[in-house]
């Protein structure tokens, strides 16, 4: 596989809503210098882009984005680089309705909602979809907002902290609303410093469904206007970790049941919930579901993929006795239907407190049952999220080339519960980087790992572990740290303000990475316009290492941000990240023939 293939065939798909006239979604290409592109379906005539060719539809709103787009009654609205656009009448042109940072956008009685950012606050905001747009503001808070969600005569918002996360403590907040109004009487449901409360929506009973980790895990509940009540206990996540706004885990279907995503460790399933409490099990061929599903009458649609099917945006008909998966997009690329890929088996290895680590383990494509290779292992970023069952390209681009890739589900990670996830705080860059280095001592003694040829790397929180694995004895070889944190409480100033409660609870663990500790080679790869890890604490960290007389690779990537594999120069970081691997092999070989040698 070429590099040019493992690039193409990384299309995202995300955001997927249902509209009056089909399916939506947001469709990034790294081959293209488009960005993100609305996409639409519909029976009739299939799908087309309908946001303009040279417009990136992104949203910067609490740094990671989300909720972008929406349509109404045939207008596109959107959010750009410098604010909030619709189309005009004519197809293809888009028109500024507002400058600011907006996410969430969702279509009320005759009036756009959105969340509003400002440097120092939020606000729910309100803007009439006809003429001229007039907006008011429904909520404020010094803190954060989301999810606002109408229903008939209310309003569901959540709202978390500026000294929180919204998966450590966020609250669903409901109030007295009408359209072309205000709120009244705000009144707080769920929520709190132990308990986090998201993704609010209005059923047809006229009940709010949430979803909230009181239990341990996400799941999911039901206010009646006059009570909460669980829906139906599941050893499970019924929601993903809310790094974006307008997350949709869950839709509810008809006659009262409910359609869920559910995570537990690195796969997600879909269920049906009965009014009842019953879960049912869907059998989909997919391991990996996004947090968007979009519901119509019986039919879910959704963003689905596996260990051999590249993500793709799917129909299901539930009720269907013989259920059918219908693919409405997925990576077209002729060279990859022929492909050979590398499936993963699950590992779980146990640590010396007794945990077990699950990782995920892609032999070498084509390896027999008793292979033997180089291995890269993998630290997911987050570090609050997961390593994911699904065809990961540039995993099968490393594995194509006679590497395997493993990767880890370290402490700290989604998909376990909250315990779980919160046990790395205060502990960051150190029982993540033992979970890590577990797994790799584990493949060398049972004979999988090629004793110096043991790698690996990590993107941004993921980084930082990466680095710190390679600044201790073990196992490792060398690290590549791709738009790498350096040092936690630095970061804290710098990061995004959504962000900022996050790296104030990592720290405290293994402190910054100093160059002093680092003796083996090491790759950073990083954009210029990173702004959630800014590059000049790699810079100076490459300075420092190369006045030691280490000097590291530095690939620094000219406007690109913090998300190099989908960027267009992905290309290059995966032939940069490919090359420092091989020279370090090289170099274990070199060494192994001259001690042969000298032993003669």
């Amino acid at each position: 596989m070429s590099v040019d293939d493992a690039v193409r065939a990384s299309v995202s798909y995300d955001q997927l809503r249902a509209g009056e006239d089909g399916l939506y979604w947001l469709e990034t290409r790294p081959d293209a210098d488009t960005g993100a592109t609305v996409a639409h379906w519909r029976a009739s005539d299939g799908k087309r882009d309908v946001s303009p060719k040279d417009f990136d539809v992104t949203s910067g709103v609490h740094a990671y984005g989300g909720g972008s787009f929406v349509v109404a009654e045939g207008r596109l609205w959107c959010v750009g680089g410098d604010g909030l656009y619709r189309s005009r009448r004519h197809p293809n042109e888009l028109e500024l309705v507002s400058h600011g940072c907006f996410g969430d956008l969702t279509i009320g009685d005759g009036e756009l909602l959105a969340v509003r950012e400002s440097e120092q606050s939020d606000q729910i905001v309100a803007l009439t979809l006809t003429g001229a747009p007039q907006m008011r503001t429904l909520v404020s808070s010094p803190g954060f907002l989301g999810a606002p969600r109408p229903g008939p005569g209310w309003l569901a918002w959540t709202a978390w902290s500026e000294r929180d996360m919204p998966w450590d403590a966020c609250e669903v907040w409901t109030a007295s609303y009408s359209p072309q109004g205000g709120v009244e009487n705000p009144v707080k449901l769920a929520g709190g410093p132990e308990e986090s409360a998201v993704e609010p929506r209005w059923g047809p009973d006229g009940a709010l469904y949430f979803v909230s980790d009181r239990s341990g895990w996400w799941n999911l509940y039901r206010w009646d206007g006059r009570k909460v009540e669980a829906v139906a206990p599941i050893r499970g996540e019924c929601a993903a970790e809310p790094w974006e706004l307008g997350y949709a885990s869950y839709g509810l279907l008809d006659e009262g049941r409910i359609v869920a995503v559910v995570q537990e460790g690195p796969r997600h399933r879909l269920a049906v919930i009965e009014p009842d409490g019953t879960v049912r099990p869907v059998d989909l061929p997919y391991t990996s579901i996004k947090p968007y599903l979009a519901l119509r009458g019986t039919t879910v649609a959704l963003i689905g993929s596996s260990p051999t099917a590249a993500p793709q945006v799917a129909l299901v008909d539930l009720a269907e006795a013989d259920l059918q998966v219908k693919v409405l997009a997925s990576p077209e690329h002729a060279g990859l239907d022929r492909a050979r890929v590398s499936t993963p088996t699950e590992l779980r290895v146990r640590v010396a407190s007794g945990r077990e680590v699950l990782a995920l383990v892609y032999p070498p494509t084509g390896a027999t049952a008793d292979w033997q290779a180089p291995v890269i292992v993998r630290v997911h970023p987050g570090p609050t999220a997961s390593c994911l069952l699904r065809l990961d390209w540039q995993a099968q681009f490393f594995t194509s080339r006679g590497f395997a890739v493993v990767d880890v589900d370290y402490l700290g990670s989604t998909g376990y519960g909250r315990a779980f996830r919160e046990s790395l705080y205060g502990r960051w860059g150190l029982d993540d980087v033992d979970d890590c280095a577990a797994v790799a001592v584990h493949l060398l003694s049972t004979g999988r790992a090629v004793p110096g040829q043991v790698f690996i790397r990590g993107a941004s929180a993921g980084g930082y572990t990466a680095l710190h694995a390679l600044a201790q004895d073990g196992p490792f070889a060398a690290a590549t740290a791709v738009s790498a944190i350096v040092d936690p409480e630095r970061w804290a100033q710098t990061v995004p303000r959504f962000q900022r409660a996050h790296a104030m609870r990592l720290s405290g663990g293994a402190g910054p990475v100093r160059a002093a500790d680092i003796e083996r080679p090491v790759l950073f790869i990083h954009g210029t316009a990173d702004e959630v890890a800014v590059v000049e604490d790699v810079r100076e960290l490459a300075e420092e290492l190369t006045s030691l007389g280490r000097a590291p690779k530095v690939l620094l990537l000219a406007e690109v941000g913090h998300y190099v594999a989908s960027s267009r120069r992905a290309g290059a970081a995966l032939e940069a990240e490919l090359a420092h691997y091989r020279s370090v092999v090289r170099a274990a070989a070199n060494d192994h023939q001259a001690l042969q040698g000298g032993q003669r």
